[in-house]
Formats: C-alpha cells, sequence, structure tokens
C-alpha cells in the first residue's frame, strides 16, 4: 500500500479514541488517582471485569436512559449501576417524574456518550445526559470501567470519580 492509500484510509477513519482522550487529560488536570488497563477488546460487563480481575460490584455498568417527561419533552440519563446490578428504569422515571421511559436508542446513546456501545464512561460529557449513580458503586474504593474503547480500562479512585464526575447519587439499580 502506498503512503498516498494509507493518508486516505485514515482521513477517511474519525478519531473513535477522542472521548478517550478526553477523559484522560481531564483526569490528568485534576490528579486523580487511576491507572490504565490495556486488555483484549471486550464491552461486557461480566467478560471485561474478568479480563481486568475486578469483582463485578466495582465495575461501572453504564445505560443511557431515555425519559419522557410529558408530552414534548424528553431527557436522557446516563444511569451507572454496579456490574452485578441491573438499571431500575422505574426509578429512573420516578426520579425525574417521567411519564415513560426505555432504554435509549443504540445511535442516540453512542452519540450522547460519545463512544460505542460497551465503552460508555460513567462521565457526561454533554448537557443533555444527566449523570445519575447508584450509591452501590461507590461502597468500592476502585471503580473499574471500559475507557471509550473496547480495549482499554480505567480503575478510578471513587472518591476522585466522585469529585471529578460530580454525579447525582440516587438508588438507580435493582
Amino acid at each position: 500500500m502506498s503512503d498516498t492509500q494509507d493518508t486516505t484510509q485514515a482521513a477517511q477513519q474519525p478519531d473513535d479514541h477522542a472521548t478517550y482522550h478526553r477523559l484522560v487529560a481531564l483526569l490528568d488536570a485534576q490528579g486523580a488517582d487511576y491507572r490504565i488497563v490495556e486488555h483484549a477488546p471486550e464491552g461486557a460487563t461480566e467478560l471485561v471485569s474478568e479480563l481486568r480481575g475486578n469483582a463485578l460490584a466495582q465495575a461501572a455498568k453504564c445505560i443511557v436512559v431515555m425519559v419522557k417527561v410529558g408530552k414534548k419533552t424528553t431527557r436522557y440519563v446516563l444511569a451507572v449501576v454496579p456490574g452485578d446490578r441491573r438499571v431500575d428504569l422505574g426509578a429512573v422515571k420516578a426520579l425525574l417524574s417521567g411519564t415513560y421511559v426505555s432504554f435509549a436508542s443504540r445511535d442516540i446513546a453512542e452519540r450522547l456518550a460519545g463512544s460505542v456501545s460497551g465503552t460508555v464512561l460513567p462521565f457526561s460529557f454533554d448537557e443533555r445526559l444527566e449523570l445519575v449513580v447508584d450509591p452501590g458503586l461507590l461502597e468500592h474504593d476502585t471503580l473499574y470501567f471500559n475507557a471509550a474503547r473496547l480495549d482499554r480500562s480505567l480503575a478510578l479512585s471513587a472518591k476522585d470519580y466522585v469529585r471529578i464526575a460530580a454525579p447525582r447519587i440516587e438508588a438507580v439499580a435493582l
């Protein structure tokens, strides 16, 4: 392959690691206690937790939820729960006084999260995405999550996570 072909192919591929770099820059700027964990590409919480060697309860499972509030207003929540639990859609609906709740469509979730499914961060870089974290996840000193990449995760101090992400902490897990 010529240099011209390499350049053309690179130009056609978006920077799919932009959200990863944004997160690392934020954590560095805030002096966060974290470490990068490289592993085989995997997005399923149970499987990636095995690769990283963390307890499933320490994994931040991140789900984008759509909540209808009245007939004309739609809000989106990034619900973050321990990896061994599920998002309680009813609790998210009640939290926002919603009339209807469901998982956001994949394309909307990925657009708001800035990364593909299986790599959604427990941080929101989009003002339309409200961050809500279940307190069960914060019972551990360290939390683990895919860092907007299938092949790389972060182990982050829970205290630094709360300080930097400033999530709304509410019971949203089953």
